[in-house]
Order: structure tokens, then C-alpha cells, then sequence
């Protein structure tokens, strides 16, 4: 069986804070290939929202050592909108409100932003309809202020709708779960596997702390971070290790190893 190519390879990622100094990753290897979900699970503190925001280039953090290659480029000389047009996609654990612009507005914009050219009135809301179709949205969603007065579930559907928008390579949904309560988890979920199911060869990184939105979306890889490195992966049933056993039987391990 041929594997898919490879979208995001990290090779032993350093990277610290630049106003302290302190070093958060300390040896970050994964490799995320065309068409796969994997999920990044790990305590408070161990560095998953560190790794998202160092592959999406935020500059309150520093590279060290090691590197990595975005569908065969050196990601780390990219500037941070050039990720984003070559199609890395961060969806926030805390998405900003923007006042006075609406969803249809602000989505026009980033698409164009992506494609690097004008995209038509009518060929935009033909595609907006069509995403809106695809993940059970309301047609009037798209009229609100971005996040403006949204619940929790809304400012995450809000950002899947983007995701459905700009089809990126590779998406990094960083503790997406944050703060939902089980129907608003199901829609997202349902929304995340759509779009994986209708993108094809869309790589997806899940962040989360807990188990509970893999029950909804079925990793091919599950990873445990733990101090700034990635100490296990396996399947989806190493998922449900951690949700019996808890992050200290890994700690334990690798105290004994």
C-alpha cells in the first residue's frame, strides 16, 4: 500500500519564549501525511498550544534547533501569512471578536487573501452557501459581526466554516473542545469529519487535553506530550489508555524508563 505524501515534517523542534528565555519544546518530532488525523494529547503545560503556535509562526516564540518542511518548503523561513496562503490553517482555542465585519465579509477577504486573487460577488456566495449547506449552518450566520456576542459552540462552528472555506492542507485545531458542552462538541465534531471526508487529502492536527471529542472523530494517530516532547503515539486506543489511567501513568513510565 502506498503511503500519501507527507504534509508536515518536524524534526526535533526546539523552541523557547523570546521574552524569557524559557525553553518550552525540547525535541518535537512528527510527521503528518495527506488525508490524516492525528491528535496531540497531553497535560497542562506540556506544550501542544506552544507547537501550534510555532508552526504558525506567532512571535512571542523562538526556534532553537531542528526543523521543519511544509509540503516539501522550510516552514520556519515562511513569514506568517505566507503559511497561512500555502494553506496552514490555525483554528483558535479562543477566537477574537472583530465588531462591524461580518462573517461573509470577513471570509471574502481571507479567501482572497488564500487564492491571491479577486473572487466574485456571486462565485463567493455560491461557495458560502455550499459550506454553509455542508455543515448545517444557517444562511443568516453569515450576516452576524464575527464572534460578536457567539456562544462558545458558535465561535468554533464559526471557525470550522472558515476551515470550509479556505480548504486548507493542513489544519491545526487547537483545543477546539475548549468549553463546549456535548450537543455543541457533536455539531463541531460532525463538522470536522464532513470536511475531512469531502477535502480527501486534508491533514488534520487535533489538540486536546481530554479523550471526549476523539468518541466523535477517529484519529489514525494519537500522540502524548509530555515536558515539550512527543513520548508516545499509537492508535486511537491510546486515547482511551490515558482516559482510564491518566497522564501519570506515562509520567511514571518514563521516570522508570
Amino acid at each position: 500500500m502506498t503511503q500519501n505524501r507527507p504534509l508536515l515534517v518536524i524534526e526535533n523542534l526546539h523552541a523557547r519564549v523570546a521574552e524569557t528565555g524559557d525553553e518550552i519544546l525540547r525535541g518535537v518530532d512528527l510527521t503528518i501525511r495527506e488525508g490524516e488525523l492525528h491528535a496531540l494529547m497531553g497535560p497542562n503545560g506540556s506544550g501542544k498550544s506552544t507547537l501550534a503556535k510555532v508552526l504558525t509562526g506567532h512571535p512571542a516564540y523562538e526556534v532553537t534547533e531542528g526543523r521543519v518542511q511544509f509540503r516539501g518548503e522550510d516552514l520556519l523561513e515562511l513569514e506568517v501569512d505566507e503559511r497561512a496562503r500555502k494553506g496552514l490553517f490555525l483554528a483558535f482555542q479562543y477566537p477574537s471578536e472583530v465588531p462591524g465585519v461580518t462573517i461573509a465579509q470577513f471570509l471574502r477577504q481571507a479567501k482572497v487573501a488564500r487564492s491571491g486573487k479577486e473572487i466574485g460577488v456571486l462565485d463567493f456566495y455560491d461557495d458560502l452557501r455550499e459550506a454553509m449547506r455542508l455543515l448545517e449552518v444557517d444562511e443568516k450566520f453569515a450576516e452576524r459581526y464575527v464572534n460578536e456576542g457567539f456562544s462558545g459552540g458558535e465561535k468554533k462552528r464559526n471557525e470550522i466554516l472558515q476551515m470550509a472555506m479556505l480548504t486548507p492542507s493542513l489544519a491545526i485545531l487547537d483545543e477546539t473542545d475548549s468549553g463546549l458542552d456535548i450537543d455543541a462538541l457533536k455539531i463541531v465534531s460532525g463538522g470536522v469529519n464532513r470536511l475531512h471526508k469531502e477535502l480527501g487529502d486534508m491533514g488534520v492536527l487535533i489538540i486536546t487535553h481530554y479523550q471526549r471529542i476523539l468518541n466523535y472523530i477517529t484519529p489514525d494517530f494519537v500522540h502524548v506530550m509530555v515536558a515539550g516532547r512527543i513520548v508516545r503515539s499509537g492508535g486511537k486506543e491510546l486515547a482511551h489508555q490515558l482516559e482510564a489511567e491518566g497522564y501519570e501513568s506515562i509520567r511514571g513510565e518514563l521516570a522508570t524508563a
